[in-house]
């Protein structure tokens, strides 16, 4: 009760103006220059304003590669795949320079994947698919076919 009592009139005191100034002398005793702030000289704080640019475009400029290697990407496999080409991702490796190729990671499994196809062009990749195939269904099929070409030829011909 006597908390209640006593915030009140503090609070009644400091309307009229008759000794409650400490909000105002706070307000006061802040600095307005940025450096006193933070706690620094001038020239450390304009030190420290450099260094927080220069790490803001070195962040900026390893997005933009990050960015412009993506766009490669993406035209790579739309390249890979005669998918239209995007004017966007252009745009992005140009902006970002054109010694822009694809991460190693990447270029090791388009690699793998270029010999993987190249296995499977081949005559031994073809080869290799019949073994995978099923012999007694395309036996099934082609005996299937056989007589249905001689029943026709049976119809026509009057020797056969």
């Amino acid at each position: 009760m006597a908390f209640l009592m006593k915030s009140m009139l503090s609070n009644q005191v400091k309307n009229l103006g008759l000794g409650g100034g400490g909000e105002e002398s706070k307000e006061e005793s802040t600095p307005s220059d940025p450096a006193a702030a933070a706690g620094m000289t001038r020239e450390e704080y304009e030190e420290y304003q450099k260094q927080v640019v220069e790490e803001k475009m070195e962040r900026d400029a390893a997005f933009a590669q990050k960015k412009a290697e993506r766009a490669c990407l993406r035209v790579h496999l739309r390249e890979k795949y005669r998918l239209p080409k995007s004017e966007l991702d252009e745009n992005q490796i140009q902006m970002a320079g054109d010694d822009v190729g694809l991460p190693e990671d990447l270029q090791k499994m388009v690699a793998e994947d270029q010999v993987e196809e190249e296995d499977k062009d081949s005559i031994l990749g073809q080869l290799q698919n019949l073994q995978n195939m099923d012999m007694d269904a395309i036996k099934e099929k082609a005996q299937a076919t056989f007589t249905e070409m001689r029943q026709a030829a049976e119809q026509k011909c009057a020797v056969m």
